[in-house]
């Protein structure tokens, strides 16, 4: 027989869960609660990109530089495009870098609940974990490779090349925190939508190719004139990746009107993505 006082202790919920909830109870402090699993997730998909391959972590410096000088080869070498007075290889391998940083943080999130459904499926926390998880996880990914352009950098300036790195470094904390913004919130968008539009999957690889190209990575945006210049600064990623190559080589372009431009552009896709995510989660497994 079960006394009142025992029915009475399990009266006092500390959280309760609803089917349906108001698109603006966001609970984002929730996060804070749960931070020891964000970083649980975060070291899950640091460790699990190259879990069981020969040369493991080696592959955070191997695949930038392959990348680099495939860029190098065909962009510098066969097409000519001009870098800005900059070496062909650093230039791409900034670009390169700051790119990465975005296309990881989009393509992941992307497929929070295709890949973690059978997750979703046996334990509440909240869904936005696993997406902040996978900005943080691409964030070391980034520090990484900055990591390996700064070693480059020390070469080619020993070596004689034309190379200013400048104040504009202490900029770097505000690129990134847009760049991420602009990538969780839009691979978010695209996690929430392929819910029922599975489509969506295939053609988000296919279109951070497209965006890399409408994106002064593989070339600068002073050599873009007329009209396809103001298509390319619509592009909020364009003053980011400009920035940050200026910041680091001295070369580039800056300008704060726009750099503005691309932080409002990432808070109205970042909580409009927010907003999304946090109305279809509660239904997620009914409709997967």
């Amino acid at each position: 027989m079960i006394s009142q006082n025992t029915i009475s202790s399990h009266d006092d919920w500390d959280l309760i869960l609803r089917p349906k909830r108001s698109w603006w109870d966001l609970r984002l402090g929730a996060l804070w609660r749960y931070r020891d699993l964000i970083w649980l997730f975060v070291w899950r998909d640091f460790v699990s990109i190259y879990k069981q391959t020969i040369l493991g972590p080696l592959w955070y410096f191997i695949q930038p530089i392959l990348t680099t000088v495939v860029f190098t080869f065909v962009f510098g070498g066969i097409a000519h495009l001009a870098t800005d007075g900059l070496p062909s290889f650093l230039f791409y391998l900034a670009g390169n870098t700051i790119w990465t940083y975005f296309s990881m943080c989009l393509t992941n999130t992307s497929l929070t609940f295709a890949s973690n459904a059978y997750i979703f499926g046996k334990v509440y926390f909240p869904r936005l974990v696993i997406p902040v998880a996978i900005t943080i996880s691409s964030l070391i990914s980034f520090g990484i490779r900055l990591i390996l352009l700064v070693g480059f950098m020390i070469y080619f300036m020993v070596t004689g090349a034309s190379i200013h790195p400048n104040w504009m470094i202490l900029l770097l904390p505000i690129l990134l925190l847009i760049m991420g913004g602009l990538g969780l919130g839009s691979g978010i968008i695209i996690s929430s939508l392929t819910i029922k539009y599975r489509d969506l999957q295939q053609l988000v690889s296919f279109g951070v190719q497209l965006l890399m190209f409408a994106t002064p990575v593989i070339y600068p945006l002073s050599t873009v004139k007329g009209l396809l210049r103001w298509v390319v600064l619509l592009n909020p990623l364009t003053p980011l990746v400009e920035t940050f190559r200026l910041a680091f080589l001295g070369a580039g372009t800056f300008s704060p009107f726009y750099l503005l431009y691309s932080l409002i552009f990432m808070l109205v896709v970042f909580f409009g993505g927010v907003l999304l995510f946090n109305h279809v989660e509660t239904t997620f497994m009914d409709t997967i």
